[in-house]
């Protein structure tokens, strides 16, 4: 019979770096792999478009995949997105602190990767949608296309000719689908 030690958010946010990510699923480390080439290209490629107009329009703030947000406690669940967003009205209540941002942003980036199961992204884009994010984007390379979860039953999948915008999570951002995979 195996026993799984449980971990806290604070002892994820103390250990040693090892070269991999973790996140922390009901008290339970879970190992991520380093991303592969066209992962970290789609999300960076994702991630500077968003900066660029957050940043211009002074919406909040964007942060990189290394970031962790505490969804649960007793046993703590901390997930780190792609790519994600928190608005300025939640920085303001909110501050940013050296540990986890205590809640879930605004928006989520999933980038899938090749050893992903369809089933393994949805349950995670409706574990944020469950832990208070207010949209999901699942960015898929394989399909050159962008899920859009804004409730648990309300996706829209998006083709590389078709905006994806921010809607009223991040007001006024749009791009074309294709821009993400641009170089890819």
């Amino acid at each position: 019979m195996s026993t799984v030690t449980v971990v806290t958010a604070d002892q994820l946010l103390h250990m040693p770096e090892d070269g991999y990510r973790y996140e922390l699923v009901a008290g339970e480390l879970k190992r991520m792999p380093p991303a592969g080439c066209e992962h970290g290209a789609v999300g960076g490629d994702l991630q500077g478009l968003l900066f660029h107009h957050v940043r211009q329009h002074r919406l909040g703030k964007v942060f990189s995949a290394e970031t962790g947000f505490l969804l649960a406690r007793d046993p703590d669940t901390v997930l780190a997105p792609d790519v994600a967003f928190v608005c300025a009205d939640r920085l303001r209540e909110k501050p940013i602190t050296k540990s986890f941002w205590p809640g879930a942003p605004d928006l989520v980036v999933e980038v899938v990767s090749p050893g992903d199961t369809i089933r393994e992204i949805d349950d995670k884009a409706k574990a944020w949608l469950a832990g208070g994010a207010r949209m999901v984007w699942v960015v898929n390379p394989a399909w050159r296309s962008v899920a859009v979860y804004r409730a648990e039953h309300d996706i829209r999948t998006l083709a590389e000719n078709d905006d994806l915008t921010g809607e009223d999570v991040v007001p006024g951002f749009s791009c074309r689908v294709v821009e993400i995979f641009a170089d890819v």
